[in-house]
């Protein structure tokens, strides 16, 4: 199937394509996008930028972790809140401290399990933008008891606005990394700027971390946790205050478009 409308598209000019005499191919601007992956089989989150870590940590009068040096972490997000391209994002009616987080994300595009790094690039569909909406005050409360986060993310992550497969980022590549520039957005103004071959752990490093032991299956979403200066809690209020109902966030990564979601009444 896929050979042949490969071949259609090939030899027939998009604006004669149907089917049952409606038209194939419509303007950009007149769809709507859902996410790259409306409803992933499950999203696992990373903390992999080093100076994001650091200056969080720093910022809330905490030393660096040993720990994460040792192994790349990550924590389980909510599946079902996964929304796209201009889609609202309701803050929490249990926070005051709203914030976002420029991230870039790899959807699964083979089964496997125990996949060693060596080998993991050619687990990777695609890459997409994301957006973990975090309620930073909720969030706090939750890790001071060891646990969490949970209702600090619950409500809300943002993919899209496309899925761009490895042979289109093939000139940015550098073994196991990308250089692709990130840059976020807060009503027109850019506050964040970093880029994706920053990472300290690899998303090959991260995908046998996911693998070990647990089997990932196409669909699902890794994460690369946030950019440095990806946040408001790591530039500070200051910066950027927290965000409010009718505050438009961008956040854009080369090659990959960008990501655009409203903040509305919760």
């Amino acid at each position: 199937m896929l050979e042949e409308v490969k071949k259609m598209l090939d030899e027939e000019p998009l604006a004669k394509l149907r089917v049952e005499g409606e038209p194939v191919v419509i303007r950009l601007e007149e769809a709507q996008l859902l996410a790259p992956v409306p409803l992933p089989r499950s999203v696992r989150d990373f903390y992999a930028f080093e100076q994001h870590v650091k200056t969080s940590r720093k910022r809330r009068g905490l030393d660096m972790i040993p720990e994460w040096y040792q192994i790349p972490v990550f924590y389980f997000s909510n599946h079902r809140s996964v929304v796209g391209q201009d889609a609202s994002v309701a803050k929490p009616s249990y926070s005051e401290k709203l914030d976002f987080e420029l991230e870039i994300a790899c959807v699964i595009g083979r089964k496997g399990k125990n996949i060693s790094a060596d080998h993991a690039i050619d687990y990777i569909a695609g890459f997409t933008i994301m957006n973990d909406w975090s309620a930073r005050d909720v969030q706090r409360k939750e890790m001071a008891v060891g646990l969490g986060p949970a209702k600090g993310k619950d409500f809300a992550t943002s993919l899209g606005p496309y899925l761009v497969t490895l042979d289109e980022l093939e000139d940015r590549r550098d073994r196991d990394r990308w250089d692709l520039k990130m840059t976020a957005r807060v009503n027109g103004k850019t506050i964040s700027e970093g880029n994706a071959k920053d990472l300290y752990w690899s998303f090959a490093q991260m995908i046998e971390r996911a693998s070990q032991d647990a089997e990932l299956v196409p669909g699902d979403v890794i994460g690369s946790g946030t950019v440095g200066t990806g946040c408001i809690l790591e530039l500070g209020p200051e910066v950027q205050r927290w965000l409010q109902p009718g505050d438009l966030v961008e956040l854009e990564i080369e090659r990959l478009g960008v990501l655009r979601n409203r903040i509305v009444k919760g």
